[in-house]
């Protein structure tokens, strides 16, 4: 079917969980979501900004469904009570990343190596609780493009040998970008109607972003910094379309991977074949098991 960004499927009647959709990519997810006239929750650790992203969308989309949901994904009891307040779901976008600049090396209560923590284990251990609403669902998870470029060793998934924050940023991308792909295989295995689809945003800019009060404004000077940018990147706005494609698209199927059409990088939402570390499924299998055993959760959890 021929996809337009700006006019996607009638969404009535569904629930979509956005984690982060108080800010950045995941906000304009959530936006687009509302457009269609999906049910959002906002999963967010932060009441203030989810109540300010609730403002901005209902300014675009009159009498738009948005609700909050406290959720920490560095906390795994924040992850555990958050699964306690949902009881309808149709689709769980995997969105909310932390990205630190520089070191040193961070870890949560747990232990856990912050950006790996809440980049992944949270989605896991939140997709694993969430199972017995998903049952005829969707579960897009958002990844990088810069995972790409990174391997991922299992016997330190948490980068403690060799920590250098962009580095281990993209090493929690392709963990999670693995859990989407791993997922996929045990729903088909099983006979599962779930789909588990994988996105990337491409390259997005704040500059290159419209604003959206009272949550963001953009000045004129940061627009105008970003303009060459422009040629190559693209706004969050469009960075949100292969998620947002990847939940209300009647034809995508479980297993594929979704990104920006010109070189991954920029434009409207296009199939990519899954290639390199992100087609080894001895590495995703491995990255599951390890992911269980940090989390708690039953490996062999089926949404069936």
């Amino acid at each position: 079917m021929t996809w337009d960004v700006h006019r996607p499927p009638r969404a009535e009647g569904k629930t979509v969980l956005v984690t982060g959709g108080n800010a950045g990519i995941g906000y304009f997810v959530a936006e687009q979501l509302a457009g269609a006239g999906a049910e959002v929750v906002l999963g967010s650790r932060d009441p203030a900004k989810a109540a300010l992203a609730k403002q901005a969308i209902l300014a675009r989309v009159p009498g738009a469904r948005v609700r909050h949901l406290r959720l920490d994904l560095g906390d795994l009891s924040s992850v555990r009570a958050a699964v306690q307040e949902l009881d309808h779901l149709d689709a769980v976008v995997c969105n909310a990343g932390v990205h630190l600049d520089r070191p040193p090396r961070r870890e949560t209560a747990a232990g856990h190596e912050l950006m790996f923590a809440t980049n992944h284990l949270g989605h896991f251990a939140l997709v694993g609780w969430l199972a017995p609403l998903l049952a005829h669902g969707r579960v897009v998870t958002t990844g990088s493009f810069t995972a790409k470029s990174v391997t991922l060793d299992p016997a330190d998934l948490q980068s403690r040998r060799d920590y250098e924050p962009k580095r281990a940023y993209s090493r929690s991308k392709l963990a999670q970008m693995l859990f989407g792909f791993e997922l996929d295989r045990r729903l088909r295995a099983a006979g599962a109607a779930t789909l588990s689809v994988v996105t990337h945003p491409g390259g997005a800019l704040d500059g290159l972003t419209p604003s959206r009060p009272p949550l963001r404004r953009r000045s004129a000077g940061e627009r105008l910094r970003a303009l060459p940018a422009g040629l190559l990147l693209q706004s969050k706005e469009a960075a949100a379309w292969p998620a947002v494609r990847a939940v209300l698209d009647p034809d995508v199927r479980g297993g594929e991977l979704w990104g920006p059409r010109v070189f991954g990088v920029r434009g409207r939402p296009a199939r990519e074949p899954v290639r390199g570390p992100l087609a080894d499924p001895g590495l995703a299998a491995a990255v599951w098991a390890a992911s269980a055993e940090l989390t708690g959760v039953d490996p062999a959890w089926s949404l069936r």
